[in-house]
């Protein structure tokens, strides 16, 4: 007896199926820093009505980012392109895994008529990783920045891509779209690789970042990871001197947040005296902007942090 769809004893399909058998793993209480209020504003339901009207997905919602009541209050959200599904199955992330369904080709143009509506002065576009298409969605990408800077040309366009792995010229076809940002997240030190993004390949994502500024020297490059997942402190230094090899300009670092049971755990809560830390450290060995606290996380402050990258690299060339 074949099964093909069993809609009785399982019908709803669980958001990360091949975490379901793993045994739960229990995270320490959560210090008072790390705390946030729940989102209940008036801007918040208002940019809430902006992305469902459009048909859009957001990484604030999808990935359960702490930052999301106060972002959304300033009608600033992260747009999440090429569906809510994504084709690999971090150890850290609440993205749904699974078979995404097909590009929807309305989609580079309603990102475009939101960031529009929002009257964003800065937007973050990022994706799920969509290892089935050929490209990895790269001329996605492209697209979506082509439509927003017809609709909003005042606007400066940063990107959070996936890392285009096994996929030959996909760089190429977003650099040449030239957004103003370009980030990819490294996410945890080499050593946690095999546990915390085993589909991911740490030397193959520093060179991603560094093939960008060979490609296109005025584009800003960014990149950032969490703490607290067992890394070492020599090992963050470390990636610190990789991404700046790199030429890498902006680095994130932020606490990591366990989404469920089922994900990996906190091994430990960063107190905020090591993040300050961590940025005079990353800002002595050469990068323009360094954001690093509990709750920092790739997209917050995001057009505040741009002009402050402007004005560095700026301040840097005299």
């Amino acid at each position: 007896m074949v099964v093909i769809v069993d809609t009785i004893s399982n019908p709803l399909r669980p958001r990360h199926p091949e975490k379901v058998n793993r045994p739960d793993s229990a995270s320490p209480p959560k210090p008072d820093w790390i705390r946030v209020r729940a989102p209940n504003t008036r801007g918040y339901a208002d940019t809430r009505n902006i992305v469902k009207s459009n048909g859009l997905h957001t990484v604030c919602e999808e990935a359960g980012c702490p930052n999301i009541g106060e972002c959304w209050d300033k009608k600033h959200a992260t747009f999440m392109i090429m569906g809510d599904t994504c084709t690999r199955a971090c150890a850290f992330c609440n993205v749904k895994t699974g078979l995404p369904n097909a590009l929807d080709a309305a989609e580079p143009q309603n990102v475009a008529e939101a960031t529009a509506k929002l009257g964003l002065a800065h937007v973050v576009v990022t994706s799920v990783d969509r290892d089935d298409l050929a490209d990895g969605g790269a001329e996605h990408f492209a697209q979506t920045i082509r439509a927003i800077r017809a609709a909003c040309p005042s606007t400066t366009i940063e990107i959070l891509t996936p890392d285009f792995l096994r996929k030959e010229a996909a760089l190429e076809v977003v650099v040449a779209a030239k957004p103003d940002v370009f980030n990819h997240n490294l996410e945890t030190v080499p050593s946690r690789y095999l546990t915390v993004r085993p589909g991911a390949r740490y030397f193959h994502s520093i060179r991603l970042l560094q093939r960008v500024k060979e490609l296109d020297p005025t584009i800003f490059t960014k990149s950032g990871i969490m703490v607290g997942l067992g890394e070492e402190r020599h090992e963050v230094q470390q990636v610190m001197d990789d991404l700046r090899s790199a030429d890498v300009d902006f680095l994130t670092i932020g606490q990591y947040l366990q989404p469920t049971r089922k994900h990996h755990a906190v091994m430990r809560y960063v107190p905020p005296d090591e993040f300050s830390s961590y940025e005079k450290v990353a800002y002595t060995k050469g990068f323009l902007m360094v954001s690093a606290s509990p709750l920092t996380r790739s997209s917050h402050h995001a057009g505040e942090d741009f002009a402050r990258l402007k004005a560095a690299r700026a301040a840097h060339a005299r």
